[in-house]
């Protein structure tokens, strides 16, 4: 009898899962069931060309047409309302039941929302919809308040600036990225959004926001008031984990999984933005990873995984954001160093992390285009491998780091 795998979450992670089984040449039937009635797309380029581009278009990741090559039935705009984890099926939203034999929950992320914030002029960035609402608000002589100086936040600061629009960006921490990026390359990000015309506003909390039907404003813990056309949230997301917590799934900061991405389910996988993992080069330390590269990274491995492969995965995380002319890449987790060296470049820097140990651990760039992505593509490589480099060769820019990774 053939064998039925399904993937619920049709984003990058379970777009790749759908594709990569046949890819590794698995048979059987295959069903991607997504939430959206759009077929899968990314979205890291909503809050940056899908902002600022002349028309607005969704980068898709597989069309009908590859999808029904690849034999993968696409279930869009479907709900899955429990898992029957003894019966092995899924019971659907319509009322039907799916069946599996494996099931990959890639059910990714949703944006954090504040309590009791509701109303127009709020919104959100997570899906299409979100991104042409946003879109369509932004321009000149407009006047956009966003709360949280995270990645979505300032890329998509950049994007209203770009368009036209002014900014205010409300930050309750005392500084930009304070999440897994130095405070030495956060403070160069925020000189070029104050550059751009951003007004920053740091250290003071949000007391209320009000959105009536033309206007919304933002009162912060200081009495300060932010009248805005509209109030971006951009707070950070938290994993997606009902349906698992619900059968019973072990969760611990998303959906919990084991190096193979195997949850306390022999039979259910989970990967992506919902899945928490431990990774090997830091010890064995539980991460979750809101990144396009890891969904990809992890939709790969779980599949050759559910077809028995028992492989851990080795990848060293990595980041990127897109802001004006600047790029930010960092590779590894960057709070793993006790030391740091700083590597300049003609058009941007890299600071490399080390260990107490000496061990490389991270390295953050930041720079004009892709002035800083091959040297970060070698550190990766250097992470990786849990080289030991030479501090002061690492700071040297007249040294090749290929010459690091080949000794």
């Amino acid at each position: 009898m053939s064998k039925h795998f399904v993937i619920v979450g049709a984003g990058e992670a379970g777009a790749r899962a759908a594709m990569g089984l046949r890819e590794q040449g698995f048979d059987g039937d295959v069903t991607l069931v997504g939430g959206e009635t759009h077929l899968p797309y990314e979205r890291p380029p909503l809050s940056k060309d899908g902002m600022v581009a002349e028309v607005f278009a969704a980068k898709t990741i597989a069309t009908a047409e590859r999808l029904a090559e690849a034999g993968v039935a696409f279930r869009g705009g479907a709900t899955v309302a429990g898992i029957d984890r003894a019966g092995k099926r899924l019971a659907m939203g319509d009322g039907s039941a799916l069946p599996y034999d494996k099931l990959l929950l890639a059910t990714g992320a949703s944006p954090r929302r504040l309590a009791g914030v509701e109303g127009e002029r709020i919104v959100y960035l997570r899906t299409i919809e979100d991104a042409q609402r946003l879109r369509g608000a932004l321009g000149a002589g407009r006047h956009i308040a966003i709360v949280g100086g995270g990645f979505i936040g300032l890329e998509l600061a950049a994007s209203a600036r770009a368009r036209g629009a002014e900014v205010t960006l409300i930050e309750a921490l005392p500084r930009l990225l304070s999440r897994g990026v130095p405070e030495a390359i956060a403070g160069r990000i925020a000189a070029r959004h104050l550059a751009g015309g951003v007004r920053l506003v740091f250290g003071d909390a949000i007391a209320g926001i009000e959105s009536g039907a033309d206007s919304a404003r933002v009162t912060l813990a200081s009495g300060t008031r932010v009248d805005a056309d509209l109030v971006l949230i951009g707070i950070g997301a938290v994993p997606n984990v009902g349906l698992a917590e619900a059968a019973g799934l072990a969760i611990d900061n998303g959906i919990a999984v084991n190096g193979q991405l195997a949850t306390d389910d022999a039979d259910i996988f989970a990967a992506g933005d919902c899945a928490s993992f431990p990774l090997a080069i830091y010890g064995g330390r539980r991460v979750r990873l809101e990144s396009w590269r890891n969904a990809q990274d992890q939709g790969n491995l779980a599949v050759r995984n559910m077809l028995g492969a028992g492989e851990i995965g080795a990848s060293v995380p990595w980041f990127w954001s897109d802001q004006y002319e600047l790029t930010l890449q960092i590779a590894g987790l960057a709070d793993e160093g006790a030391v740091t060296v700083e590597r300049e470049l003609a058009e941007g820097s890299i600071l490399f992390h080390l260990s107490a140990d000496g061990r490389l651990v991270a390295a953050s760039g930041i720079g004009v285009g892709n002035a800083v992505a091959r040297d970060i593509r070698l550190a990766e490589m250097l992470i990786g491998r849990g080289a030991r480099p030479d501090v002061a060769a690492l700071g040297d820019p007249g040294v090749r780091l290929k010459g690091l990774l080949a000794a």
